[in-house]
């Protein structure tokens, strides 16, 4: 059964899929002062809920750090922060003079690619933060730059689209030509070739194992799944992004608002629908009123399309209940009824 972040109890100890050290780590707990611990030069996590932050400052006030931060050694006396950020920031505002840590021996990238795996497991996690975050520890597994591993996700799937389509071609035959004849077993039954390779092609390709494992590993969706419905999520404005990354909007939200073109248009209809909490619908709604079709723009004097599309809107519109509104409908009637008899 897949796993969900709903589905996951609250972490007790720093869940990791794999072995990042090559070896089991199963050092005790011990407390070291907090001055004795640096953050790293690079942090997979980027934005902290302000809300969460204090609410997580408070309950420390009162019990207590419960869950270590893990540590590694990077200097004599010195340890960098492994996994623990907010933590390690509540701590600071308190002013705790020592936390408990957890120290593990692990060297840049192991370092690295563990506070990414800890990093996807958090339940807070936004789209748009795991979908980067998967996407830095493919391209750590598979030794490939960040912007290498969307064409190799998008090549896998047409070579398993192909592969898929190759073998149903085969097996989908039924005359034997001469090179099956010859590829008759004792039971006179054509050897299935094509299923076995295909089984063996997925292992024969060190980049498929590699992005299955880590895929498999995580237990959140398939990296199929993963290809078709989280990578264009990077194709959003970077306004949009932005936003997404500080959770400041939902995702289906930010891909309504999206649709609009203009950059300062939609940097202000965001700020307002952020602002007053617009449900989708009402976000849906107002695009859908204030915006004319790219097409309508580029042919301004269509005007029986327009017309086609202004009644369009209107009956689906919710100003019949508005009176004042109602009244300036039917204003406009009458003036476009005067206008086609006087044509007559």
């Amino acid at each position: 059964m897949r796993r969900t972040k709903t589905s996951q109890p609250l972490k007790s100890k720093i869940e990791v899929p794999w072995d990042t050290t090559g070896a089991l780590n199963s050092e005790p707990q011990v407390s070291i002062p907090l001055d004795k611990i640096s953050l790293p030069p690079t942090q997979p996590r980027r934005y902290f809920d302000s809300e969460a932050l204090r609410q997580l400052t408070e309950s420390i006030k009162q019990h207590g750090i419960l869950q270590p931060l893990l540590v590694r050694l990077v200097g004599k006396g010195k340890h960098e922060l492994v996994a623990g950020e907010r933590r390690y920031r509540a701590a600071l505002e308190i002013g705790l003079k020592e936390v408990p840590v957890v120290i593990r021996e692990l060297d840049d990238n192991a370092a690295y690619q563990l506070a990414l795996i800890e990093n996807l497991l958090r339940e807070d996690l936004n789209p748009v933060e795991e979908t980067e975050g998967i996407l830095q520890l493919l391209a750590l597994k598979l030794g490939r730059n960040i912007e290498a591993i969307p064409p190799l996700l998008r090549r896998l799937q047409h070579e398993r689209k192909a592969a898929a389509k190759a073998s149903n071609n085969v097996i989908g035959k039924k005359q034997l030509d001469s090179e099956d004849a010859d590829n008759l077993d004792e039971n006179n039954d054509v050897k299935s070739n094509v299923v076995e390779s295909e089984s063996d092609d997925k292992y024969s390709n060190p980049d498929l194992k590699i992005v299955e494992e880590v895929f498999d590993g995580l237990g959140l969706m398939t990296w199929e799944s993963f290809a078709n419905n989280r990578l264009p999520l990077l194709n959003l404005p970077e306004d949009i992004l932005d936003a997404l990354r500080k959770g400041a909007v939902e995702y289906t939200k930010a891909k309504a608002i999206a649709q609009i073109q203009d950059n300062s248009e939609r940097a202000a209809f965001l700020e307002q629908a952020i602002a007053q909490n617009w449900s989708l619908s009402e976000i849906k709604q107002y695009i859908s009123e204030n915006k004319t079709p790219n097409t309508e723009k580029t042919e301004p004097n269509n005007y029986k399309e327009r017309f086609t599309a202004a009644t369009t809107k209107l009956k689906k519109s919710p100003i019949w209940s508005d009176p004042s509104k109602r009244k300036q409908v039917e204003k406009l009637l009458l003036q476009l009824e005067t206008l086609v008899n006087a044509g007559i």
